[in-house]
């Protein structure tokens, strides 16, 4: 069986997101077992090329409802993985206009055609045929995992990569990794931060992300707005995209990390806090409260308190936390993220 992937997220924006990384390292696992189970991988890295490939499954490892990321003309059996269908979900916030509706009827048909779907939680197991149409019992739920160098350093490593003098890091901070759309609820976690930093003396703010360098942005400019608005320009430091040898250390510096999302696909960095042993706030929505399990504070995004509160406890829990954080994410791992994809090739490849 011979199984092409296209690995355009890794030459667009995406190689910097989330969806890059799940494309990077899937594709790294899946390098490893394939040949012992009779499965051939060619990677292509033009959608266009695809046309040319003579392979029996495609997979498509991204999925746009507002442009036409599937083909138009069927080239062979395929696989998809759509990670979430949040902008589908909450149009308020994702205005698609005319042409972004047209495209998401189009993507709808050409969703039809496929023999399976992949996706990170049970949640968007449920919600994707509901939002699409397409069927439940043609959807496999597959869990990311964070990478094997998120783990938790000895203090000496942790000094000798100087992290902390290298971005001028304070000694108490909440750290935010991720993106800056409105359902990550940046601006919430900054609010929720000015009422539990008056409990916790010296606190910080550390955002981390590429989105926060683009200025281009409207969510960027109304967070650093936010930001000046209530006087946190020398309580928050804004690092922009972060090298991952680095963001290892980042987390294990943290005293917290805080993810209050109003809708995820899966929620990639709370794992990857999880194993450097930092404790974890995350929002009570989606597929965070199956990927966290007991070892998070979860906590409501849209109740400003509440993720105070949550912060607040998971400092004073924070060995506790930090020890069950490294428990639930070991439970994740690339390698099995790889098998379970290779077994809906397989199963795709018999039908």
């Amino acid at each position: 069986m011979k199984v092409a992937i296209d690995l355009t997220p890794l030459y667009s924006a995406h190689q910097f997101r989330g969806i890059g990384f799940y494309t990077k390292r899937l594709v790294e696992a899946m390098e490893k077992i394939a040949l012992k189970k009779g499965i051939e991988l060619e990677f292509v890295k033009s959608t266009d090329r695809l046309l040319f490939v003579e392979a029996d499954i495609i997979h498509y490892p991204y999925f746009s409802p507002f442009f036409l990321t599937l083909p138009g003309k069927k080239l062979a059996k395929s696989v998809v993985t759509i990670h979430d269908l949040i902008p589908i979900k909450h149009l308020e916030h994702y205005p698609p206009g005319i042409r972004g509706k047209l495209r998401w009827e189009i993507q709808k048909r050409r969703l039809k055609k496929v023999e399976a779907v992949i996706t990170d939680s049970e949640y968007w197991r449920e919600e994707i045929p509901k939002l699409s149409g397409f069927p439940k019992e043609k959807i496999f739920v597959i869990p990311l995992a964070a990478g094997e160098e998120f783990k938790k350093l000895e203090i000496k490593k942790l000094r000798n990569l100087g992290v902390k003098e290298k971005y001028q890091l304070p000694d108490n901070f909440v750290l935010y990794v991720g993106d800056v759309n409105w359902n990550k609820n940046v601006e919430g976690l900054i609010k929720a931060f000015v009422k539990s930093k008056i409990k916790i003396q010296n606190l910080k703010l550390v955002l981390v992300g590429k989105a926060f360098e683009d200025r281009d942005l409207k969510e960027t400019n109304s967070i650093l707005q936010l930001i000046k608005e209530l006087n946190l320009i020398n309580q928050t430091k804004i690092l922009g995209y972060v090298p991952t040898e680095d963001l290892v250390g980042i987390y294990n510096l943290a005293t917290v990390f805080c993810l209050p999302s109003f809708s995820e696909g899966f929620g990639l960095p709370v794992l990857e806090a999880m194993a450097c042993g930092c404790p974890v706030v995350a929002g009570r929505t989606s597929s965070l409260p199956e990927i966290c399990d007991e070892a998070a504070v979860l906590v409501d995004p849209y109740d400003i308190n509440d993720i105070a509160r949550g912060i607040k406890k998971a400092i004073e829990n924070k060995e506790k936390l930090g020890e069950k954080g490294i428990k639930q994410a070991a439970k994740f791992s690339w390698q099995q993220t790889a098998n379970l994809t290779l077994e809906v090739y397989e199963k795709v490849f018999r039908q």
